[in-house]
């Protein structure tokens, strides 16, 4: 079937199942309403959840992305032709996805609020690349590394030393860097400034289930995502060019301490590597085939988490998986990898269980003429919609030994008004091609 032909049908089938979903359920969504937390910066507020849930969904979750969503279990269609989804999966919470159309293909308790560890600074990073260009220096100071919990991931940065904004992302998406993170907040205002912008924007991205209190994801009380939140957010970051070259890059030298060797100061490097092993591989996990990030997280409230976008025969899928209860080594990744596998089989053959929401102000964005989003650090582009382009971008070193990934940015977001409901059409702007370059 032609491209254009897949892609209606997609839209159409998308746009059929949620409004088959709304007139059954509409009774159902207006006597349970998805939560929707208020944004606060500081930790332990008696409104917020319990960071350390129990073994049980609860019995009412959000709804947001089709009523499907809010039921505990796993949710899939299996009809003709579709595989069965894995028997072994054992996370408390997962989801995967068609990131272009958002139709969502199999979740497991979606909209369960759980601790989300590292993965939140995806969400950090949503909020906060575009605000500096990556060439732009900082001198870090005492303050700056202030507040960070113990035992918090760390890439190295010392006191004293400047880096630029470029050495600190890599810093937070490769070594899940507390202190990187640390840093950036204060260059964004302080802690408390970077928090309350982080929970603005996840209102915005509709990731109504998430609430921040610490911007690197470190265990707090009321410091909760969900599978479907962490998928909209990663969604949102992809659309930036940095995001996706941070999140792909496998390894990178990082800027060391500076000596003085024969009355000179010399500034040395070290290697980091990515933490994401379906990006990087392990003793007992391979480099998942097309895998293009993105983030990855581990605390002792949070268990393992891990979100990630793959490409496959033109494909492209997102996947979220939250604290598998089988404790072996790198199982969240395992488990990731077998639900993208499923994903792949399922594609085009499997009927929705839901949605990827756009973001509130995606249609105004698209009403705007001229508008872009390159997603280039220091532009304003939060948020944005890229313009659609009909030609893949050549693939290019990031220049520091990492692996940086095109992507081709296609599609558009077609509004449809019907009395009051707007219907989106949610090929919503994911880039069409995620291919990573061969790495040596």
């Amino acid at each position: 079937m032609p491209a254009p032909q897949q892609t209606i049908r997609r839209s159409l089938l998308v746009l059929s199942a949620a409004l088959s979903s709304l007139a059954l359920t509409a009774p159902l969504a207006l006597a349970v309403p998805s939560p929707t937390p208020t944004p606060s910066s500081s930790a332990g507020s008696s409104a917020s959840p319990s960071a350390s849930p129990t073994a049980t969904p609860p019995a009412n979750m959000s709804s947001v992305g089709g009523a499907r969503l809010a039921q505990a279990g796993t949710q899939v269609d299996l009809t003709s032709g579709v595989p069965v989804v894995p028997k072994d999966l054992t996370a408390r919470s997962w989801i995967v996805s068609d990131a272009e159309s958002g139709a969502v293909l199999a979740a497991h308790n979606a909209h369960w609020r759980l601790p989300p560890a590292s993965t939140l600074k995806m969400l950090f990073a949503d909020t906060v690349l575009p605000k500096f260009p990556k060439t732009t220096e900082h001198k870090v100071v005492a303050s700056d590394l202030a507040g960070m919990g113990a035992g918090s991931s760390l890439v190295g940065i010392k006191e004293g030393e400047s880096y630029t904004v470029h050495d600190l992302w890599l810093g937070v998406f490769l070594r899940s860097g507390n202190d990187a993170v640390h840093v950036l907040s204060h260059m964004n205002g302080g802690v408390d400034r970077t928090v309350a912008d982080m929970n603005a924007h996840a209102q915005d991205l509709q990731a109504l289930d998430t609430r921040v209190v610490t911007p690197d994801g470190y265990d707090e009380p009321g410091q909760v995502s969900s599978a479907y939140d962490l998928t909209l957010i990663a969604r949102s970051g992809l659309q930036k060019k940095d995001f996706r070259e941070y999140c792909s890059t496998v390894s990178a030298k990082f800027p060391g301490e500076t000596t003085k060797k024969k009355g000179k100061s010399v500034r040395g490097t070290f290697e980091i590597q990515n933490t994401n092993r379906l990006l990087s591989g392990d003793s007992d996990v391979s480099v998942y085939p097309g895998i293009a990030g993105v983030k990855n997280g581990n605390t002792t409230n949070a268990g393992a988490t891990f979100t990630g976008v793959a490409e496959r025969g033109g494909k492209v899928l997102l996947v979220t998986v939250m604290n598998p209860e089988k404790n072996e080594h790198n199982e969240v990744y395992k488990e990731a990898a077998k639900i993208l596998d499923w994903g792949f089989q399922a594609a085009g053959k499997v009927q929705p269980v839901g949605e990827l929401v756009a973001p509130k102000n995606a249609a105004q964005a698209s009403a705007q003429p001229g508008a872009t989003a390159s997603g280039e650090a220091g532009g304003d582009t939060a948020g944005t919609k890229p313009a659609a382009s009909s030609t893949p971008m050549a693939a290019e070193e990031d220049g520091s030994g990492g692996v940086g990934i095109a992507l081709a940015i296609v599609g558009g977001l077609l509004v449809l008004l019907a009395g009051a409901v707007f219907l989106v059409n949610r090929r919503w702007p994911l880039p069409d091609l995620v291919r990573r370059r061969p790495r040596p």
